[in-house]
């Protein structure tokens, strides 16, 4: 068979767009030529170094660029190696080109998408101090998973046995177990020197259903029984 039909084979074997009539001819060369197989590795190598991820198809005019990329930089030889590395470079250029822009495409597209949707999810609560406190309190809150950022800037340090709560308030006929103050304890913290905190909780479920919430508020509770929720607002977001 002349280099440059066992060249086509080899191409088209390894880009998977031979007819069955020549995949049934290059597989009986390739049970008995120990070359063809080794040309076979090192073809399907530079495919699979040059793309990613494995699910994306090459393009159909994929392989007459490659073959036109071997053709331009080394002579078709009757013997084996066929692919030098020089041609195998121009293969793998090609592929990065045909492929590499499409790939970083569809990336940028998935991570702009990615970003818009986790910016529709979160809703961030301002809490204000009720003196002239300069204490601040923000809960970025995502009611699809249940989860917010709870962040708290200049809060002072609490003697020992008290503790920060903070607190979601609901209307008084929401189908939720509250206290008497129509609260759900949804998280206990600390301060640190500066009087500051960030950190993930997690939100009861009332938060999925925004019209339920009236307020949420921080108050000074007893550290045993912060539960009690005797203390009055020290900041609070009125919904």
């Amino acid at each position: 068979m002349p280099s440059e039909q066992l060249e086509l084979l080899i191409a088209g074997y390894v880009l998977g767009d031979l007819s069955a009539e020549e995949v049934k001819e290059f597989e009986q060369l390739l049970a008995n030529n120990s070359a063809i197989a080794q040309e076979v590795a090192l073809m399907q190598q530079a495919l699979e170094i040059s793309y990613a991820p494995p699910e994306v198809s090459p393009p159909s005019y994929l392989r007459s660029q490659v073959m036109a990329a071997h053709r331009a930089n080394s002579k078709i030889s009757t013997r084996p190696p066929i692919f030098s590395m020089r041609t195998m470079s121009a293969i793998a250029a090609v592929l990065i080109v045909a492929l590499g822009f499409n790939n970083y495409r569809l990336w940028r597209n998935l991570q702009v998408i990615q970003a818009q949707q986790m910016q529709s999810e979160f809703l961030t609560y301002s809490l204000q101090p009720k003196n002239t406190s300069l204490a601040s309190a923000t809960v970025a809150v995502n009611p699809n998973q249940l989860e917010a950022k709870l962040n708290v800037e200049n809060l002072p340090l609490l003697p020992t046995g008290k503790v920060y709560v903070l607190w979601t308030v609901l209307k008084q006929d929401a189908p939720f177990t509250t206290d008497k103050k129509n609260a759900i304890l949804t998280e206990v913290f600390e301060v640190d020197a500066k009087g500051n905190v960030s950190k993930q909780i997690t939100l009861p479920k009332a938060y999925r259903t925004k019209d339920l919430i009236t307020a949420i508020a921080v108050t000074i509770e007893d550290a045993a029984a912060p539960q009690k929720h005797t203390g009055a607002p020290i900041l609070i977001a009125r919904l």
